[in-house]
């Protein structure tokens, strides 16, 4: 494989009893770049990133990071090498404040300890737009706030690969514009992003490859608009009406 690839999923397959909810799943992503996964409720995408991260064992198939297989690795060892993701919903600390939170997963996702780890902790939480609120209680916080949140614990782990699964979701145009703007200037400062989301329009504006999952398969991939236009994905995804 090329030098340029630093996660690739090979023949991934994944059964719970006797549903199987992957099948033969192949994905490469290049160093740097934006990779957008879409596809209908149940086509695999979420499972897909349990796998990678390592909270789903594969029933088949591999996963190598930075050139390494990694199919024996739990998600805390990935976490430590630099491969992070976040949830559909938040699932911050309620009785921890939103600084301990971030500290948290800077010292147990990331390893990092002391004037390390609190470094880690500023960096993210003032990213994300937190700065104000590190001392607030994360059970106080809105929407918005805990996907915010959400994603400065991911960056404190210091991610090289950063999985984001429907952090879009929920929210209003507005905070959606602002959420998808700092995903974008992530993407820019050359962190590698998989982002899975529904809301076409703000993936689109950031990714610049596409995924296109159907009943746990990969039904197209390549330029977003050529992806977005393929008959398959129109039939299966947009109900036979065109993006």
């Amino acid at each position: 494989m090329s030098d340029d690839l630093i996660l690739e999923a090979e023949g991934v397959c994944k059964h719970f009893g006797r549903l199987q909810v992957l099948h033969g799943v192949d994905l490469h992503l290049r160093r740097g770049e934006a990779l957008g996964v879409v596809g209908p409720n149940g086509a695999g995408k979420t499972t897909l990133f349990g796998v990678l991260a390592g909270t789903l064992p594969a029933s088949r198939g591999s996963v190598r990071f930075d050139g390494q297989n990694i199919d024996t690795w739990d998600a805390s060892r990935r976490c430590r090498a630099g491969l992070a993701r976040t949830h559909q919903v938040p699932r911050p600390f309620l009785g921890l404040s939103v600084h301990e939170n971030t500290l948290v997963a800077a010292q147990h996702g990331a390893g990092l300890r002391g004037h390390e780890a609190e470094r880690a902790v500023q960096d993210s939480l003032l990213r994300c737009g937190l700065g104000g609120l590190a001392g607030r209680p994360a059970a106080s916080l809105g929407l918005m706030d805990r996907k915010r949140l959400e994603l400065a614990r991911a960056l404190a782990t210091q991610p090289r690969v950063l999985l984001l699964d429907e952090i879009g979701g929920g929210l209003t145009e507005a905070e959606l514009a602002t959420l998808s703007a700092l995903v974008g200037s992530l993407r820019d400062e050359g962190l590698t992003v998989v982002w899975i989301e529904h809301v076409l329009h703000a993936l689109l504006k950031v990714v610049d490859r596409l995924v296109c999952m159907d009943a746990g398969t990969v039904l197209a991939q390549g330029d977003p608009q050529a992806v977005m236009s393929d008959p398959r994905v129109v039939e299966a995804y947009l109900g036979g009406v065109p993006a």
